[in-house]
This record gives structure tokens, sequence and C-alpha cells, in this order.
């Protein structure tokens, strides 16, 4: 059986999570009493019409504050059953928030007469602290449309073809913020720029003019081949300590050329000591 709680704080994506697994075969409930969850996990694992359960439940600000303080220990015993259980936490900046809630006029599920929409959001993160602190995989979709959103879902919670760490190799550009979500951030920043070549600058780091001249500079195959021999050696400790999730950022300027090029070589080396590499090229679009 697989179980993935799904949180974060109201405006995040939560929806749409759900959204992207009730379409790739799981059974889906939004604000599930935390309380209910090892309940709910036994009677899946009974359930004999479901041949290999995949269940998805969205565990938020909604619930009774008593029952999140309580989250560590439920899920403590939803994985005493052996249940592959993986926690989604989606956030974004405060601004973000306050702008998609302006937008669609909803109410925020802790505002009240003597809280504003700016101190709920605030105080979300303090009554969500005992599931952000656990989660396994955490995305910011502050910089994310719904379709980057839902592309990011389907590579990062379906893309596993087997239990195990996923590693995800992104690159970025600075000017954009760097991901907040990065475990291992590389800055590629004092490289030869490609975008100051006339020539170059309408192409990307994927495209081979641009991966000719960045291949041919002595100081980008010296940085790529030092994040390489630290992630050789790195990367197997993160997965023997039984993370799920591990994301490692490259960053330039844009994050169109040099980040680029060496996001997508790094995970091409890296594909063959490790199960599960993927690459995401945040600024692309």
């Amino acid at each position: 059986m697989r179980l993935i709680i799904v949180s974060g704080r109201s405006g995040s994506g939560k929806s749409t999570a759900l959204d992207v697994l009730e379409d790739n075969g799981f059974y889906c409930i939004d604000n599930l009493p935390a309380g209910l969850l090892p309940d709910l996990a036994e009677r899946a694992l009974l359930n004999t019409e479901m041949l290999l359960p995949q269940v998805a439940v969205s565990i938020d600000a909604r619930n009774l504050q008593s029952h999140l303080k309580r989250f560590p220990e439920l899920l403590e015993q939803v994985r005493q059953r052996n249940i592959r259980c993986d926690i989604l936490y989606l956030d974004a900046e405060d601004e973000t928030l306050l702008k998609r809630f302006s937008e669609t006029r909803r109410r925020h599920p802790l505002t009240d007469e003597n809280r504003s929409l700016a101190e709920a959001i605030a105080d979300e993160s303090q009554v969500l602290a005992p599931i952000v602190d656990l989660a396994d995989l955490k995305i910011d979709t502050t910089h994310l449309n719904l379709y980057q959103l839902r592309d990011s879902l389907k590579l990062r919670l379906l893309g596993q073809p087997e239990p195990g760490t996923a590693f995800l190799i992104e690159s970025f550009g600075f000017k954009r913020g760097m991901p907040v979500d990065a475990d291992l951030v590389f800055d590629a920043r004092c490289l030869p720029n490609p975008y100051w070549k006339p020539e170059l600058r309408d192409f990307s780091g994927l495209q081979q003019p641009v991966v000719d001249y960045l291949a041919a500079q002595p100081e980008v195959e010296e940085m790529y081949q030092d994040i390489l021999a630290y992630l050789e050696k790195w990367l197997p400790r993160f997965a023997a300590s039984n993370r799920a999730y591990v994301t490692i950022a490259i960053g330039c300027t844009g994050g169109h050329h040099r980040s680029v090029y060496l996001a997508n070589r790094l995970s091409q080396a890296l594909k063959k000591p490790l199960k599960n590499v993927q690459v995401r090229h945040r600024d692309l679009s």
C-alpha cells in the first residue's frame, strides 16, 4: 500500500495535488481528521477490492489543533504497519498567498474578527509545524503556475519507479529567487556566461551551440568535475539515511544557460550510480 499525506498552508496548491493524485489512480480524501489516519490506513490494507491500495489524504489547518499536535504519534502508528507513507508539504511566500486569497476572495480557515488574513497566514506555519518537520518532500509553489505545479508533482511524486531516494537536479535563475525547498545549492554565476554572446543568447543550455561553448571553457569543466565528485560521494549517504527525496539546485543568473547545462550533464552522469535521478529546469519556461 502507498499512502500520501498532502499538507501545506492554505492557497499553496493542495487541491491541485489531490486532483493530480486522483487522476493517477489514488483514492483521495480532503480534510481528513488527523486522528482517523491510523484507522484509515488499517481499513485500506484490509480492503480486498483494492489490489494495490493507493490512498492520498489532505491534513491541514482545518484540523483540530489537538489532533495536529499528535501527528508524529499518529504517523508512527501508520508506519508500524509497514505502509509506504510519503508526506508532501506545499508552501509559498506570504505575499504570494495573500495575493492568491485576494484574487479568489476565499476565506482563510484561521481568519476571524480578531485575526487578519496576513496574521492567519503567518500563524498557519506554527499550526502546521508538527507536519512540516516530518515532511519527506517540500515544494515551494511561489513561482509555479497551475500547469508547472502539476508537472512538478507528477515528476516528484509519481516518477519513482521503485521505493528509495528520489534525487532531483534542478536548474534555476537567482534573479527569480533561490528555491527554498533545495537541500543542496551550487552557484554557477562565476562561470563564463553565454548570454553575453549575441549568437548564443537565444539558445538554452540544452541546445548544441551553448553546450559546445560551455564544454570548451576550462572553468566550466573544473566546476562540473568538482560538483560531480561531491555528489558521487555524498548522495549515496543521503540515500542510506532513508531520505525519500533530495533536491540539488544549480543556479546561474537567469536559469537558461550555465545552470541548465550543468544540471543536465550532472543528471546524465548520476543516473549510472544512482537508481532514481530526475532533472528539472525551473526557469526555462
